[in-house]
């Protein structure tokens, strides 16, 4: 089986797969926009996910640029028997093909604080 798709490609075969976003937590959380209808899945988790993935309907992943990380979670998803695929240069690589995304474009502007829990008094 193909490791990779062309974002061209999944435009027009989109229909009746599952969606993956395996990005890391922080390159999500830099640009939290997604693919419509994709489900996060933490690619530093895998083992705890993997199996409970189908094993007959097509698997489409990606992570920010198609690189290591599709790799590697493509690699141990075929091992388990997905059929499992990546989008050639990651979500970065669907947006410059014209591939649609939703939810905000880019993370929380840095000079928002992240927390605004108050030490407990000493």
């Amino acid at each position: 089986m193909d490791r990779t798709i062309k974002p061209e490609t999944l435009k027009n075969e989109l229909a009746g797969k599952l969606i993956l976003d395996v990005r890391r937590p922080a390159d999500r959380e830099a640009a939290p926009a997604h693919l419509p209808g994709a489900q996060w899945k933490n690619p530093e988790q895998l083992a705890e996910w993997a199996d409970s993935l189908p094993k007959e309907q097509g698997i489409v992943l990606y992570c920010a640029r198609g690189g290591s990380v599709s790799n590697s979670v493509v690699d141990a998803l075929q091992g388990k028997g997905p059929k499992a695929r990546f989008i050639e240069g990651g979500i970065e690589g669907w947006k410059a093909a014209g591939g649609e995304v939703v939810g905000p474009r880019s993370g929380s502007p840095s000079n928002v604080p992240r927390s605004t829990a108050s030490p407990a008094p000493g």
